[in-house]
């Protein structure tokens, strides 16, 4: 819950004195005058990757893994955080991704990776569990040949780092996981401690190892099974549906030696709380936290007591019950200024942390700070060619749907331009469900605000975050009723007078993809342009796919969200159907590997769009899946988005021969400042 994922380019460890970029905060934008425009940042800046990716403290705390990208593939390195000495380093195969590592002893780290693999006519994600000894460069895989496309989810790691709970498909002939206990040694002895129950998908153990939770969908209701203790029958103890009372169900954790544990569940109003669940009675016995006008996102609980609850409003907020974490918390948050704050990774003492620091107009810096040496060091900025006082500063914005609808979203204006008549571009997000976007770091949106657009990012029924009442607005309503939110955000930023209404362009990825092409087909007389990546083009075809790459409760479940309950033909909100009539200028691009929107649907958009009055412009990127997986590709995309807005929408960034204005990389130490830890009279 801690975690962010970070890129790696390189490990710098500052000197004995720290220093930061300065905090983006109003006296630092004075820097640059109203009336400068700052110079165009090249594309591959943005597309660099964030440096000390999926870094993690071992628990001793004097272990720091991180990952960086190779000509090969990616590789693992370790090295000392306090001194950036290199230690050893683990090698994978081009293709691979690492989706998760846990450090489960001071040299001992179970990573989870994944790639892409043909099932039939189809690609899928296949994921495998290896045990890694990162100090001394080797691994092992631990879940081996089990025929199917999970390597397993670890329920329990033994406080000794020397056993795991497993769960996974054992011999692959059934969709439920069985569990099993691996002795976490090559060659370690395993132990099938748990057969498969058909309704059950999910297992949750207690802190002592004992699995006494299952969890599992029937139809569209969620089934829950329990049990006091080991050896005894699991029992079902709920039967939720939504539009039940209890319509959200997250087991969080179960309290060893009682009946207890704590759990996200809903209120009578729908909003997401900490809760006290117990099982015997089937009730919630106690409210631990809720926050009044926000859901419960996640929960860090340690020891069997929840130390922070996190949600989000604007941006991401934490809530602190440990006062020890609060202090230590709150005398970084001093030292690092005006800045959003996540302690990416702790020591198991919670002496020693990587933090970082940023915000929505600051990439960010990431630290090592150690108490015991009242130390605090710069290791990588995240995106160290930027100058990030040329960043341009997100606002958050409501505004109101033709329906009455209160709409929240996030308003990038260009920096150094009047906020009158500018182009603007229209960002939705993937999704759609459940997804929504906040106020932080996007490269995406401060590249598009560099080249002089507005950016509008609406958080579109459907969106998560703001309640069960918002979220079920948006079932059934792909293609309409979250689109008519998209129109109405442009309604709503003309009649400011922010942006020139023959100036409006949509761009989008995954749905974003899809809900920038429905517009310029929907609403032609609306919008100048789209640009799509990943999108969805025929919704019969993709829900199709989906059926097959997913369990089938689990593609039922999808299927009812997009078709409501409402008789929606899906023909009727399909890009593909309505492409012979394309008449705006639209860029189409995908990845040959994508497996959740398969590079068909890319195909047959194209194949419908050849006979259009406006041709495609389109980009194919060889090998990749749905996401960029690479700094070269994701720039690929920037790049030809660059050149398309410019051709298609200009702002004010081309100059008399069209091309782009050049601008060198950031030098100097004036950015930067340095940090001084607060005293205390107590505390961390």
């Amino acid at each position: 819950m801690f975690f962010r994922t970070i890129f790696v380019l390189a490990l710098a460890l500052a000197s004995s004195v720290a220093f930061a970029q300065e905090p983006s905060s109003s006296e630092s934008a004075e820097a640059v005058s109203a009336s400068d425009v700052p110079p165009l940042i090249p594309t591959q800046y943005f597309a660099g990757r964030n440096a000390l990716w999926n870094s993690q403290l071992s628990p001793d705390g004097q272990t720091m893994s991180y990952f960086e990208r190779t000509n090969d593939g990616v590789r693992m390195q370790v090295a000392s955080p306090q001194t950036g000495e290199p230690i050893d380093g683990i090698r994978f195969a081009r293709g691979t991704l690492v989706d998760w590592t846990r450090w489960v002893s001071d040299d001992k780290m179970l990573i989870k990776t994944s790639a892409i693999a043909i099932r039939g006519n189809y690609y899928v994600r296949v994921t495998r569990l290896l045990i890694a000894y990162p100090k001394e460069g080797t691994f092992d895989f631990l879940v081996e040949d089990q025929r199917g496309f999970n390597g397993g989810n670890v329920l329990h790691v033994s406080e000794d780092g020397e056993h795991a709970l497993i769960a996974h498909r054992g011999d692959g002939r059934m969709w439920q996981p069985s569990v099993f206990r691996y002795e976490l040694k090559k060659g370690g002895e395993v132990t099938k401690v748990l057969e498969p129950k058909y309704d059950v998908s999910t297992w949750i153990a207690d802190d002592n190892g004992v699995v006494r939770l299952g969890m599992g969908w029937r139809g569209r209701r969620l089934l829950i099974f329990y049990r006091e203790n080991d050896g005894d029958d699991f029992k079902r103890v709920a039967r939720i549906k939504p539009g039940d009372q209890e319509s959200y169900f997250d087991a969080i954790q179960i309290i060893s030696g009682s009946n207890r544990g704590y759990v996200l569940d809903e209120n009578d109003e729908g909003r997401v709380g900490l809760r006290v669940f117990d099982y015997a009675t089937r009730e919630v016995v106690e409210t631990f936290y809720e926050h009044p006008n926000w859901d419960i996102e996640d929960v860090w609980i340690e020891d069997g007591k929840p130390l922070a609850a996190f949600y989000t409003d604007d941006r991401s907020q934490i809530v602190w019950f440990d006062d020890e974490y609060k202090q230590a918390y709150e005398k970084l948050q001093t030292a690092l200024g005006d800045r959003d704050l996540w302690i990416v990774s702790r020591s198991e003492n919670g002496k020693q942390m990587l933090v970082w620091a940023g915000n929505e107009a600051d990439p960010g810096v990431l630290y090592f700070y150690d108490e015991d040496a009242k130390s605090l060091k710069e290791l990588a900025q995240y995106r160290p060619k930027i100058d990030f006082r040329k960043l341009a500063k997100p606002k958050a914005i409501s505004y109101t749907a033709r329906d009455g609808t209160d709409i929240r979203a996030y308003l990038t204006l260009p920096k150094g331009r009047e906020p009158t008549k500018l182009p603007l571009i229209i960002l939705p997000h993937g999704g759609p469900f459940g997804i929504r976007d906040q106020l932080s770091y996007n490269d995406e949106v401060q590249l598009l605000a560099n080249r002089g657009y507005a950016v509008l990012q609406p958080n579109f029924r459907g969106s998560g975050g703001y309640g069960t009442d918002f979220y079920d607005l948006g079932v059934g309503q792909v293609g309409r009723g979250m689109q008519d939110d998209l129109d109405d955000a442009m309604d709503w930023a003309v009649a400011e007078g922010i942006a020139d209404p023959a100036r409006v362009c949509l761009v989008g990825g995954s749905y974003g993809g899809y809900a920038a092409l429905w517009g310029v087909l929907r609403n032609p007389d609306r919008y100048r342009c789209a640009a799509s990546w990943a999108g969805v083009t025929d919704w019969t075809r993709m829900l199709k796919y989906d059926r097959r790459v997913l369990t089938r409760k689990a593609g039922k479940r999808w299927t009812a969200k997009i078709e409501g309950d409402e008789d929606l033909n899906l023909k009727d909100v399909s890009p593909y159907r309505l492409a012979k009539n394309l008449n705006r200028p639209v860029l189409l691009a995908h990845g040959t590997l994508d497996d959740n929107v398969p590079f068909k649907q890319f195909e047959q958009m194209t194949k419908a769009a050849k006979k259009a009055p406006s041709q495609l412009t389109t980009l194919v990127i060889e090998g990749e899946g749905h996401s960029f997986s690479t700094a070269a590709n994701e720039q690929k995309w920037y790049d030809a988005l660059d050149q398309f807005l410019a051709e298609h929408n200009p702002a004010d960034q081309v100059d008399e021969n069209g091309e782009l204005k050049p601008i060198a990389a950031p030098e100097g130490s004036s950015i930067f400042r340095k940090i001084e830890l607060p005293t205390s009279s107590g505390g961390a």
